[in-house]
């Protein structure tokens, strides 16, 4: 924060106040670190322009293949047994549960292979991880080894060459990072949309195996993306001494941060209620409107809004100051909410419709300024980490949300309940990170006026020297 200091340009004294003394020899490694990150350069275009396409890739393929699990998992039960047969479509279900779980849950150590092996390193890796996943669940012939090579090699591939994208594209934009965040995120809705018709179409002509296998080649080019992350900004220096210490290993840095603390509670906070209508929405719909109920349009609502939702929100998050851009997240939170409290009141089609697209929109604007945001609270230098172990939180209130819900339904025989007490948590996460501007502002004061205060003291110490008045008969000489 020296640069808000006020400094006149005579002031010497004030201008070494700025660095104080030992910084140099105690933490050589960080100062050199942040001055080379504050005289860098983004491009803000140019090669980005190609890591941004490769990453928009990386969440469409990634995501699609998530989001249209409900295609697979009808020809999982179709190969493994009957699609009429509940303890098999409960087991099988847990193959994509565990599967998007696991893609969330690893995001703290594939922080850490980030900050390590570096954004291309990880994020090729990781897709051929991904890769090899694919392939063995094309050859699997009964559900359990599925969990394995699905569930877990499958995702935790995805997992790593995920996170990757979203911390690459930092090195090559700044200004139009919202926006570059937007078109970016924007890839899973547009993937989730799409994806679903070609399974549906290669699943009928090739069968489950031969589309797994097919689906691999979605995971080949996305190897091939990450070999386009190019990374720009400098590296945190390490020691190379034995074994590195934990400090170096797992950052330390953006746990000081109150205001990322704050952020890292709200967010998950607010996700024990989100997700319960992207789960449970369909069969709601089967219930009160009946099976002929066009139900698969609202799906599609909110991945059109969505998609539209990260572009607008991305774009405008450009245009806010600093961790202003909380208060995006915030008002999505809110309109989440209470459109989640609002399911249960609509009793015309055409109402869910319009609660839909206002609920994509607002899903799309919480997830394009994830990453500006955690740019702005930790910095460039530990963004990885904080993106990690946000995700990583995430996994949790992911994974017990919706369950809650489906037991709410089947001890009180309808989803009402369960849509009203999920519009609460995303309320309450809101709240929360309403704290976050207010935190941060007051921090960058205190910083402020401490650093004044040093200027202050040294200048205080300097003037008897430089004042002095000379004594009768010395000479000024």
């Amino acid at each position: 924060m020296a640069q808000e200091t006020m400094v006149t340009d005579g002031d010497e004294a004030a201008k070494v106040a700025q660095v104080p003394t030992g910084v140099e020899k105690k933490e050589n490694g960080d100062s050199q670190m942040g001055s080379a990150e504050s005289t860098f350069e983004h491009p803000e275009g140019g090669w980005g322009w190609v890591v941004m396409l490769a990453s928009m890739w990386c969440n469409g393929s990634v995501f699609g293949i998530q989001n249209a699990f409900g295609i697979l998992f009808l020809s999982l039960l179709r190969e493994f047994g009957s699609e009429h047969d509940d303890d098999l479509r409960f087991r099988t279900a847990w193959v994509g549960s565990l599967s998007m779980g696991m893609i969330f849950f690893c995001s703290p150590i594939v922080s850490v292979f980030t900050d390590i092996l570096g954004c291309r390193v990880t994020a090729v890796g990781g897709a051929a991880v991904g890769l090899v996943g694919l392939i063995a669940s094309s050859f699997v012939t009964s559900l359990g080894p599925m969990y394995f090579t699905y569930g877990i090699v499958f995702s935790c591939g995805c997992s790593f060459a995920y996170q990757p994208s979203l911390v690459i594209l930092g090195h090559y934009f700044k200004k139009r990072l919202g926006l570059v965040n937007g078109i970016v995120t924007a890839g899973s809705s547009l993937f989730t949309v799409t994806l679903p018709f070609l399974l549906s179409s290669l699943l009928d002509r090739l069968g489950l195996q031969n589309t797994m296998r097919v689906l691999c080649i979605f995971m080949f080019v996305l190897m091939l993306a990450g070999f386009t992350y190019k990374p720009l900004l400098p590296r945190k220096p390490r020691s190379t001494r034995g074994c590195p210490p934990i400090t170096q290993i797992f950052s330390v840095t953006i746990w000081k941060s109150v205001g990322y603390r704050i952020w890292a509670f709200g967010i998950p906070a607010a996700l024990y209620g989100y997700f319960v209508p992207y789960v449970h929405l369909m069969k709601h719909v089967q219930e009160r409107f009946g099976e002929d109920s066009n139900k698969e349009i609202l799906l599609m609502c909110i991945g059109i809004t969505s998609s539209i939702g990260r572009l607008i929100f991305g774009r405008v998050a450009d245009y806010i100051h600093g961790v202003n851009k909380v208060y995006l997240q915030v008002t999505s939170f809110f309109v989440i909410g209470f459109m989640s409290m609002m399911i249960p009141l609509c009793n015309l089609f055409g109402g869910l419709i319009a609660v839909c697209l206002l609920m994509g929109i607002f899903d799309g604007c919480f997830i394009c300024i994830m990453a500006p945001i955690a740019y702005e609270l930790v910095g460039a230098e530990d963004v990885s980490q904080a993106i990690g172990f946000l995700l990583g939180l995430m996994s949790v209130p992911m994974t017990v949300g919706p369950p809650i819900a489906g037991f709410l339904r089947d001890r009180l025989g309808n989803y009402d309940l369960a849509f009203y007490l999920a519009g609460i948590p995303p309320l309450i996460g809101g709240a929360i990170l309403c704290l976050i501007p207010w935190v941060e502002a007051r921090s960058k004061k205190a910083k402020a006026e401490a650093l004044m205060d040093v200027n202050q003291k040294m200048l205080e110490h300097d003037k008897p020297q430089e004042d002095a008045p000379f004594k009768a008969g010395e000479s000024i000489l």
